[in-house]
């Protein structure tokens, strides 16, 4: 087993692939951390926890002063009896007060990887994949329980944490703050790497210095949002993209999340994450349990890439699931960009038509196809088409599509509702709202209040009742505002700031029943955008709309930073028409498709209006990446050059097999009188030799990653070049 306890030392050792994470049972029953890095054989806690009287540390154990809480690594740390950092979990107990104090009573290892109830979570498809450790924790006062649970990866260097909480009393208490994970370093040596950003400007990198006190990124707006991801890392100062160590933190959560490293006074560093205490609180009624969401943490002693790349491989494989996780995703068109709400069905086809020369395999409709949606302040929440726009139904133009041997796709808005809407007029109470306030609206809409059953049912009833009527092989599940007045009719006062988990677990439970019933649907996120690209709709999507800005030189930073944790399969990437409808630049076609063949690829304009030029290229785009998807979303992806910190970027895909490479290089701004260029690569044999498909010739894989190959001269801005090696066998 990946997990040993030793029970001399009552210590627990986890071993996840090449690296070991070990805790202790401290003699006053505290659980405390000891380690987490490369693997090791052992490590004593006599060798890690020194203690001695530390000043203004008050001593919960007089009259030993050497003992506080405030001076030692602990696994769930509590606030309120002498540890003065930032807590794991707050409690308010029926007295009012908030102190509790945790200690260990039992604990459980077993094979395996259990699911978390109501929650997404990673997961093993046979038990020796991995295996869990549960401890028990209580206070002894109030009979307060936490189980905290650990999986092992066993071949992964991946552990996940969560946590449990149980009023095992007799009253009622309020959970106020719960974290999944809590994890105490010995130092603050380290950078923070976070992923800020805004609408069409998602997943941007920022890496900066720890500092003395709390830097943190978080949400507060019922989702995990363009503008932080629930994402950190610590890195080593000199961590690169190929050595140094990582240690990412990633929540399975699409709510509003908290992040956090904090820097005490001996320049310790506590990592915290979880669901957002802010503006949050969980009533517990005895007997009653809270789970928190999963945190899957990466330790690489191989940078970044190895870090990336363990996330990756665990998210495509063991987090995302269905028909279509381990299937190489169709090409399509989508007629948002083209048409906006303005389409017919006979413009629908002329559309599907031009793709199916392009060999294009799937059309998607998206927004403005039900109710009266001619533009975007009305008819969210009816899901019956538009008669007017397409007088024979959804079927029969979905049938015209399908006998042109394009697939047929759809889009939604399931969790919104416009005012002007015959939902809204017949329930004016299904939406988020607090009573005499105003209702702000976000793009025209509010949201529908999840945290009702009946509000799930009527979602999961109409959107299967669409999906039923038509030959529909995908759905992109839209969400284009984010919480106000976050307040539910359905819950009384003292619950009324669950609201917003409930949501979420009203969300899980509504794309986990139609995903379900609709296994042959492929199934793509996406808020406006990236604004909910998490590990927690992955679970039931397997891939995301990266950003609504398809620009191609914005892309190079989105798609560049997304990879960081998120895997090139859950990429949905389009090329769209110029001047770009985001930020009005003009790039070539060519290098708008080798940036877009860096995700799931697509088209987001329209065709009808391609020169015959640009239709002979796009023909070209389309059958050379059906010929290297299989290795681009599935492969080992590699950043070679950040565009960050240049005006050009690199990246490269190497197949499962490492017999096909693809390299990616792009020049942002042309310079006068540059040198000429090579490009190094990573991944390869060193001892095999690649042919350049293009050129015939013959290259070393020690050649190509320390020398390099050399790039064609670039004549312009916003160019590009693919260059395509196979391993001679």
């Amino acid at each position: 087993m990946s997990i040993r306890y030793l029970e001399e030392q009552r210590q627990f050792h986890l071993q996840a692939g090449s690296s070991s994470y070990i805790l202790q049972v401290y003699p006053s029953g505290h659980v405390v951390h000891l380690y987490w890095g490369a693997k090791v054989r052992a490590l004593p806690m006599s060798h890690v926890i020194r203690t001695r009287d530390r000043a203004f540390s008050p001593n919960p154990n007089p009259p030993d002063r050497s003992y506080s809480l405030d001076a030692l690594p602990l696994e769930y740390p509590g606030y309120g009896n002498s540890d003065f950092r930032q807590p794991a979990y707050q409690i308010q107990l029926a007295n009012g007060t908030t102190v509790t104090d945790l200690k260990y009573i039992s604990h459980d290892i077993t094979a395996g990887k259990p699911a978390l109830e109501g929650l997404p979570s990673t997961y093993v498809e046979a038990e020796d994949e991995a295996d869990t450790l549960k401890l028990l924790l209580e206070d002894a006062l109030t009979g307060l329980r936490v189980e905290l649970s650990y999986t092992a990866y066993r071949e992964r260097n991946v552990i996940t944490r969560s946590s449990r909480i149980v009023n095992g009393g007799t009253e009622s208490v309020r959970v106020l703050r719960a974290l999944s994970a809590s994890v105490d370093f010995p130092h603050h040596r380290f950078d923070l790497l976070t992923l800020p950003g805004a609408w069409a400007r998602e997943r941007y990198i920022e890496r900066r210095a720890l500092a003395s006190g709390t830097q943190s990124v978080e949400s507060r707006r019922g989702a995990s949002s363009h503008q932080q991801n629930p994402f950190v890392a610590l890195l080593g100062k000199d961590t690169t993209e190929e050595r140094g160590e990582a240690y990412g933190f990633n929540l399975v959560y699409s709510g509003s999340f908290l992040a956090s490293a904090e820097v005490d006074q001996w320049y310790t560093t506590r990592v915290s994450l979880g669901i957002n205490p802010f503006d949050f609180s969980w009533l517990l009624e005895p007997g009653a349990a809270f789970q928190t969401p999963e945190a899957v943490m990466v330790y690489s002693a191989e940078g970044l890439t190895g870090m990336s790349q363990t996330y990756h491989e665990l998210y495509r494989t063991r987090l995302c699931r269905g028909e279509f996780r381990d299937k190489p995703r169709p090409v399509l068109i989508n007629n948002w960009e083209a048409t906006y709400f303005d389409f017919t069905a006979e413009k629908i086809e002329d559309i599907a038509k031009a793709g199916r020369e392009l060999g294009i395999e799937l059309f998607v409709l998206d927004d403005g196809w039900f109710g009266r949606r001619n533009d975007d302040t009305t008819s969210l929440g009816d899901w019956f088409v538009d008669k007017a726009k397409l007088p024979q139904g959804l079927d029969d133009l979905a049938q015209r599509v399908k006998g042109l041997g394009l697939q047929f796709g759809l889009w939604f808005e399931p969790e919104m509702i416009s005012v002007d809407s015959e939902l809204y007029r017949s329930h004016p109470d299904w939406c988020l709202h607090v009573p005499d306030r105003v209702r702000s609206e976000g793009r025209n809409q509010l949201i529908l209040d999840l945290s009702r059953p009946e509000v799930c049912d009527y979602i999961v009833e109409t959107v299967s009742g669409v999906l039923a009527g038509a030959p529909i092989s995908y759905v992109k599940w839209d969400m284009n505002r984010h919480m106000t007045e976050i307040g539910s009719a359905a819950l009384p006062p003292e619950r009324q700031r669950e609201t917003a988990h409930r949501y979420m677990l009203g969300l899980y439970s509504v794309m986990e029943r139609i995903t379900t019933a609709f296994p042959h649907v492929l199934f793509e996120s996406c808020s406006g955008g990236g604004g909910r690209f998490d590990p927690g709709i992955l679970h039931y999507m397997p891939q995301t709309w990266t950003s609504d800005n398809t620009d191609a030189v914005s892309r190079l930073k989105i798609q560049y930073g997304t990879s960081i944790v998120y895997p090139v399969s859950a990429m949905g990437a389009h090329i769209s028409a110029v001047p770009n409808h985001q930020v009005h630049r003009m790039t070539s076609l060519k290098m708008r498709g080798d940036v877009a063949m860096s995700g799931n690829f697509g088209y987001e304009l329209d065709l009808t209006k391609f020169t015959p030029e640009e239709k002979e290229l796009a023909k070209a785009q389309v059958a050379l990446y059906k010929e290297l998807r299989q290795f681009v979303q599935f492969g080992r992806f590699y950043r070679l050059i950040s565009p960050f910190e240049e005006l050009e970027a690199a990246w490269m895909f190497v197949s499962e097999s490492g017999d096909d490479v693809l390299a990616c290089y792009f020049n942002v701004l042309a310079e006068p009188n540059e040198p000429y260029k090579r490009l190094k690569l990573r991944g390869l044999d060193p001892a095999a030799d690649y042919t350049d498909l293009e050129s015939g010739e013959v290259y070393g894989g020690d050649e190509l990653m320390h020398a390099g190959i050399s790039l064609p001269v670039q004549h312009g801005d916003f160019e590009s070049v693919l260059i395509r090696l196979r391993k001679v066998q």
